[in-house]
């Protein structure tokens, strides 16, 4: 009868340590650490805030004046124009035009700019100008390409 009892007792303690591990190590409800079971609203992300013209242009510039070697006033002229053409764009962002609107505005912007940056650039600095600019368009558009199996 002793035995009996001892080996109930035994099969007590063992089975509620099991019931204690599926519920969280003992935690009431298994609730883990002082966490509440009720879910939290979580807080949205902020958004990265907007640029300006002039914060956009000043990243890009030092990359621009030293790969086309400015002097400073052809600096300035690049940098103000640059500001003013950025500037439109973002305009036309605030806009929400159609897409093929959107599409014929910024292709007007882009060949004024450039007439712009022709007019205060000497031939071959304006050359390089457009080679820059394509060189940046095509690196971000490069894709991994991807292996073939064999």
């Amino acid at each position: 009868m002793k035995a009996l009892l001892q080996l109930a007792f035994l099969f007590f303690l063992l089975s509620t340590y099991t019931v204690e591990a599926q519920y969280g190590y003992g935690n009431r409800y298994g609730r883990q650490g002082g966490r509440s079971a009720i879910p939290q609203a979580q807080t949205p992300p902020k958004e990265p805030e907007a640029k300006t013209a002039d914060e956009v242009v000043d990243e890009q510039m030092p990359k621009i004046s030293e790969s086309l070697e400015l002097d400073p006033f052809e600096e300035a002229v690049v940098r103000t124009t640059l500001i003013k053409y950025v500037q439109k764009r973002m305009e036309l962002q605030i806009l929400k035009l159609e897409p093929k609107k959107m599409k014929e505005e910024y292709e007007k912007l882009a060949k004024l700019q450039d007439e712009e940056i022709k007019a205060g650039l000497p031939e071959e600095k304006y050359n390089a100008y457009l080679n820059l600019q394509k060189n940046q368009f095509k690196a971000k558009k490069k894709k991994k390409k991807k292996k073939s199996k064999s």
